[in-house]
């Protein structure tokens, strides 16, 4: 049958949900080998392009070299740091993301990270591995989520989602930082703090905010003076929301209980990075949305963005 639009997919492990949902009123063309060039050159017979990863910098240089036809860009993932975005939407190219699938399974790995740190995980780990297992029981000891106060750094879906899963623990109570109250706070009795309270308060500081002139080293050396010594900082957001500099003396001179890490500057750490060595810092290399379910959600909502926009409706998940 005669397929209206074309559609370009710049990976091909891009799952098959996509594809096949596209294929239904589009001809896909899936990149085998990526190169900048093979993306320009397939842009300018497209009428929509799927993302997937940071491979591609969409820039001036880019959107000048495709030609008119292209009116869609759709991200499969949340983060567009590579995307000049008001160069796309100079060009008139409507663009999309897939923000609201990815909350829970972020969420998961910030509990996770909390609790493995709390509970010293990497440390014990360590023990196993030596065969020194845990003879001192004294030095292992760790915190619990029960009775502490969690601080979390952006309540949008990301935040909720954590305060969500972390009520469960019965801390305290929660907090939050953010621009504006939430009405969904009160699900969780969770007061809004300026930063510096919510430092000088929390035992676990959840860092959930996307990367902005904002929050560009939001954390760093003053931050972690503010904090107890006994506080554990998890960042699900962005590497450079935290100075990592700052957080490694930190960590290495015990200001802080410990740090769990699913964003990191760079990605991936050199082997060498003391955050490695270090027993009080458990990483994860940005597996927030590294699930089966949750990356065939992200593909189908890709998908669904192009599709609507390529009819003339609204996106599903726009920018």
């Amino acid at each position: 049958a005669f397929k209206r639009f074309k559609v370009f997919l710049i990976d091909k492990n891009i799952p098959k949900v996509a594809i096949d949902l596209l294929n239904t009123i589009c001809e896909v063309t899936v990149l085998d080998d990526f190169s900048r060039e093979a993306c320009i050159r397939e842009m300018l017979h497209s009428d929509a392009a799927l993302l997937y990863g940071h491979k591609l910098v969409v820039d001036q240089e880019l959107l000048d070299a495709i030609g008119p036809r292209l009116k869609v860009l759709s991200q499969m993932g949340i983060d567009v740091d590579h995307i000049d975005i008001p160069s796309v939407k100079d060009k008139k190219i409507l663009l999309g993301n897939t923000q609201n699938v990815v909350a829970d399974c972020v969420a998961e790995v910030a509990v996770m990270l909390a609790l493995s740190v709390a509970h010293r995980a990497k440390a014990g780990f360590n023990q196993i591995k030596k065969q020194e297992w845990l003879a001192n029981q004294q030095q292992w000891l760790g915190q619990e989520i029960k009775n502490s106060v969690v601080g979390i750094v952006g309540l949008g879906n990301i935040g909720k989602a954590v305060a969500t899963r972390i009520k469960a623990f019965s801390p305290a109570k929660i907090v939050y930082y953010g621009r504006t109250d939430k009405s969904y706070a009160n699900n969780f009795n969770a007061n809004r703090l300026p930063l510096l309270g919510l430092l000088q308060e929390s035992d676990f500081i959840i860092i959930c905010v996307p990367l902005n002139n904002e929050t560009y080293h939001l954390i760093d050396a003053s931050s972690f003076k503010l904090m107890k010594s006994t506080a554990i900082i998890i960042n699900v957001g962005h590497g450079e929301i935290i100075n990592q500099d700052h957080l490694v003396t930190a960590l290495q001179q015990g200001e802080i209980f410990g740090a769990g890490l699913d964003v990191t500057t760079p990605e991936p750490l050199p082997k060498d990075h003391p955050l490695i060595q270090l027993e009080n810092c458990v990483l994860t290399p940005h597996i927030g949305f590294a699930t089966v379910q949750t990356r065939n959600k992200m593909a189908e909502l890709a998908a669904q963005n192009i599709l609507a926009a390529l009819e003339g409706k609204p996106m599903p998940s726009p920018l």
